[in-house]
């Protein structure tokens, strides 16, 4: 759940002037919608996933051949300039930093040490745009998941001042049996690592390691160790100095390596941590680390085009379809490869959102409203390109009536029967596509691991902090013509073995029925939400429906 500043500091980011819409004609079946072209698609995915483009990276060759790319689609699409100003690119100012030289992270207790190893038990790394990053004698305290939520009642800190202190944290929620706490099984964002790191900075913390258990955090070490490479951020006024200067994950067996150090049993502490009793933690120990930082300026690139509404009165309403281009570049050798070639991360979703506005460009009647297609850059490096379009929309906010996502999350393997939603009942948009679905005999279900918090984890989020709609759906794991179980094999396979690893590859047993049908229907929600009579809202009791009001009355 996102905190009141999160809720208010989107509504100052939304900008002016919201539209009634007229009454447009009911919803054309789907069967009479333009079909997505499979065989394209597949194309698309081999194409941005070659090792030419280099794994796709920020600022790198291989964003270039990108974008190039991704403009020369849409062109050949019959789109417009998405930007008014005249260019298929919206330009995102980024600061590349790469950690080098680090030290080990040496624990002490009087006079016996204990060293960490990096990138083995300790991946640590700085968003502050310096060159030299370190803590010298950190105290360091256990505040078990790192959370403060005022609305249930709990306090991870009950007041300790960690200001300088280094901060040891689990991931995820509390595990706590009420069902009314925290989602129930549903990660909240205070779940999220990004949250534990702002809280930390927000309460002065020197440093703050979480510590990495494959369960909750809902994928392996290996993920987490690629942080330690280059990282981007957003350019800022302050050189994001106001953030801890050091942050990191430590691995489950350094974390208790750690802990029993100080005489501290791993296991006891995170029962502990999931009461709201618990206290924090001082370790009687000091924490020290310091490692050099290589800095780069980048200009990256959104690329955004657009498809002009057909109704005068309603050309400055927007519906937003979104895909991130960017992947992970060249990085560790796995295996003898090192190029992290993203075909399923996220050239399918790439590739989608190409055919998706081929497709709208040929509706006919075409939609009344305009629809862009915004392919974002740095989403692998905290949803960065999404981020800066929610801070500086090229279109108002308050006219912008949805976000739709595809972020490797379209069926690769043949047809589903089942389409989950992450965040289930979140907004209206549920219920076009529920109606599309049905069209197909298909039907929705709610996230299949909503312990994993994907609702925060891709650029949809973004859209949906400043109160847009936001949709964002799943593979689905209920094959058709395919054995029970095979979907769920299928997901645990790719997290075990691809995600975020050079083997991303375009698989020869493919079959991309599946994805042309599910990408259909997200052209389908898109298409019956620009033609609808009304704006889409989110659902009573959601924690984005305060922000979405206060964004559509900003200029009444």
């Amino acid at each position: 759940m996102l905190s009141r500043c999160c809720f208010l500091a989107a509504a100052l980011w939304a900008s002016a002037c919201s539209s009634k819409p007229s009454a447009p004609a009911g919803p054309l079946p789907l069967a009479k919608l333009p079909d997505i072209d499979a065989a394209a698609a597949l194309v698309h995915i081999k194409t941005l996933s070659a090792d030419s483009f280099e794994g796709r990276a920020p600022g790198t060759a291989g964003e270039k051949l990108t974008v190039d790319y991704l403009t020369a689609q849409f062109k050949a699409a019959g789109l417009e300039p998405g930007n008014p100003d005249g260019t298929f690119v919206q330009k995102v100012p980024l600061v590349g930093i790469t950690p080098s030289g680090s030290s080990p992270l040496v624990v002490k207790k009087g006079e016996q040490a204990l060293s960490l190893s990096r990138h083995v038990e300790v991946v640590a790394y700085s968003q502050r745009v310096t060159e030299d990053v370190a803590i010298d004698g950190s105290e360091i305290v256990f505040a078990g998941y790192g959370v403060q939520a005022p609305e249930f009642d709990w306090d991870d800190f009950k007041g300790t001042d960690v200001k300088g202190k280094t901060l040891v944290v689990l991931v995820n929620d509390p595990p706590v049996a009420d069902q009314k706490l925290f989602g129930g099984k549903a990660m909240t964002y205070y779940g999220r690592w990004t949250y534990k790191y702002e809280k930390a900075a927000e309460l002065g913390a020197a440093a703050v390691f979480v510590v990495h258990e494959i369960g909750p955090a809902g994928y392996p070490f290996s993920v987490v160790q690629g942080f330690g490479a280059e990282s981007f951020d957003l350019v800022t006024p302050d050189r994001n100095m106001g953030r801890s200067a050091i942050q990191g994950w430590l691995s489950q067996a350094g974390a208790s390596r750690l802990l029993a150090s100080a005489g501290l049993d791993f296991q006891k502490l995170k029962a502990q941590a999931a009461t709201r009793e618990f206290k924090p933690v001082p370790l009687g120990m000091t924490a020290s680390m310091s490692f050099a930082q290589t800095l780069r300026t980048v200009d990256s690139y959104n690329v955004v085009a657009r498809l002009p509404g057909s109704d005068p009165k309603l050309v400055d309403d927007h519906v937003v379809f979104t895909a991130h281009w960017d992947h992970l570049g060249i990085g560790e050798e796995r295996n003898g490869d090192k190029i992290y070639n993203g075909a399923s991360d996220n050239a399918s979703g790439t590739a989608a959102l190409i055919e998706i506005a081929r497709a709208m460009k040929k509706a006919q009647p075409p939609p009344k409203r305009s629809i862009l297609f915004l392919a974002v850059t740095a989403e692998e490096h905290g949803l960065l390109g999404s981020l800066y379009y929610a801070k500086f929309p090229l279109y108002p906010l308050a006219r912008t009536l949805a976000n739709i996502n595809a972020d490797n999350n379209l069926p690769m393997w043949g047809r589903t029967r089942d389409i989950p939603v992450i965040g289930l009942g979140a907004s209206d948009l549920d219920d076009y596509l529920r109606a599309a679905a049905a069209e197909q005999g298909r039907t929705l279900s709610p996230d299949a691991d909503p312990e994993k918090g994907s609702y925060y984890r891709s650029d949809h989020f973004n859209f949906a902090k400043v109160g847009v709609p936001a949709l964002n759906v799943d593979e689905g794991l209920v094959y058709r013509d395919r054995p029970a179980g095979f979907g769920k094999e299928k997901r645990a396979y790719y997290v075990a073995n691809d995600y975020h690893a050079p083997s991303d590859h375009v698989k020869p047993d493919w079959d991309l029925s599946g994805f042309a049908e599910q990408a259909k229907l997200l052209l389908a929600v898109g298409y019956r939400v620009a033609m609808a009579d009304k704006f889409p809202e989110w659902k009573p009791g959601n924690e984005f429906r305060a922000v979405g009001e206060a964004r559509l009355k900003m200029d009444e």
